[in-house]
């Protein structure tokens, strides 16, 4: 009996996690939830767009997550992962190292540095203009220049 009642634990557990939230995790092509991800870990291979948000719920963190998707191929272009975070319970190490408050979103650039912290949905294009200036990115631009 115990056996059993384990099995079926385990396999409805994880479903109840997913109906309680509404949405489930997003994990596809450039989008990835944050959970356990050092961020530090991307240095040098990825620029990141980090999402926080308070419940996937969020009308802010819907609309950043749609004017994302709209303009995917921009952001594969300039080699951005896009890692969300939508419950503030959880110690995440994004949320122990950027420290949000409610929705936010965060650019931070291949070599660490962060480039964007707002409060409000950014459109991509606002995001790739900043990425645009920064000397890393026009390096990696001449390169492909020269290799072409």
């Amino acid at each position: 009996m115990r056996r059993t009642l384990a099995i079926v634990f385990s396999v409805f557990l994880p479903l109840c996690a997913l109906a309680a939230d509404g949405v489930p995790p997003e994990e596809d092509g450039i989008f990835r939830p944050a959970g356990d991800t050092v961020l530090s870990s991307f240095l040098w291979e990825k620029r990141l767009i980090v999402v926080f948000a308070d419940t996937p719920n969020d009308p802010r963190y819907r609309q950043q997550l749609d004017m994302l998707r709209a303009e995917e191929d921009m952001l594969v272009d300039r080699d951005m992962l896009v890692l969300t975070d939508t419950d503030p319970s959880e110690r995440t190490p994004a949320r122990m190292q950027l420290r949000p408050r409610e929705f936010q979103v965060v650019l931070i650039d291949k070599d660490g540095g962060i480039k964007l912290r707002k409060p409000l949905p950014r459109t991509v294009r606002e995001i790739t203009r900043i990425i645009d200036k920064t000397p890393l990115r026009r390096q990696e631009v001449e390169d492909r220049r020269i290799r072409n």
